[in-house]
């Protein structure tokens, strides 16, 4: 089910965001009625429906309404809170001004899944800090990888360096034992974020030869947590390593938050 502003969307709601397709959201994995980082992902609601709508967000709002799509729901999933106008108009973008609140709920998978194969894609996202529903290019890369054999695309900008991978961010644990996170344009990534507060690291440009000597590499984002790439283009790349198996450990100890 899926409801806009805690009322049972319809198709007339849904055409502005299908057929003009300008807003924003963010996605948050729920186990046992908990969400890891949901003060984050109100933040990025907030700082992003500014950046997109300019206006204030009330995220107080946006949390009953995400209570309420859970109402009843036991098993793991993943709810996503998309922030749109259904009055936009593609003539005239500039008017709109009242962002509504979409609230999807779909099942989520076992955490974390098997590694990836990525494929360096030349690609940089606009607007890489917002979580935009702008997803045309990222699927692109996505669909580009997988009729290549691999499974997502691992995004190199115009100056060579690793960003991001097409839904995730990347990181690296580099031959000293250290995680590295790519000093690049990329979305700054709630699970990221967390990780980053709680391990050791450094943040450095990373080279898409420089990732594939690296000791092991993984994405993240609120799915999957933390994810092993077994491979960056014909690279193999270990899957298991002492320090994966601790940034899976750190981020599956931080307690969820209810909305």
């Amino acid at each position: 089910m899926a409801t806009l502003n805690g009322k049972p969307v319809t198709t007339e709601d849904l055409l502005a965001l299908a057929l003009v397709n300008v807003g924003h959201f963010t996605s948050m994995r729920v186990d046992e009625g908990r969400i890891r980082g949901l003060a984050l992902h109100m933040e990025r609601l907030t700082k992003d429906c500014k950046t997109v709508w300019g206006t204030d967000l009330d995220t107080e709002r946006v949390r009953a309404y995400v209570r309420q799509a859970l109402d009843g729901r036991t098993q793991p999933c993943v709810v996503r809170v998309t922030i749109y106008d259904p009055q936009v108009d593609m003539g005239h973008p500039a008017h709109a001004a009242d962002p509504s609140i979409l609230v999807t709920v779909r099942g989520a998978g076992t955490m974390p899944p098997s590694p990836l194969r990525a494929m360096s894609v030349p690609y940089e996202r606009d607007l890489p800090e917002v979580k935009h529903v702008g997803l045309l290019g990222a699927l692109h890369t996505r669909r580009t990888a997988q009729l290549a054999g691999f499974d997502d695309a691992l995004f190199i900008g115009r100056d060579g360096l690793v960003s991001e991978g097409g839904t995730w961010n990347a990181g690296f644990i580099d031959q000293n034992g250290t995680v590295v996170w790519p000093q690049a344009p990329v979305l700054p990534g709630v699970t990221m974020a967390l990780l980053q507060q709680r391990t050791e690291h450094r943040i450095t440009a990373v080279t898409l030869e420089q990732a594939k000597g690296m000791a092991a590499a993984f994405a993240t984002n609120t799915s999957i947590g933390v994810r092993a790439l077994a491979a960056i283009d014909d690279t193999q790349l270990p899957t298991e390593h002492p320090v994966l198996d601790q940034l899976r450990e750190t981020y599956l100890a931080i307690p969820g938050e209810r909305p």
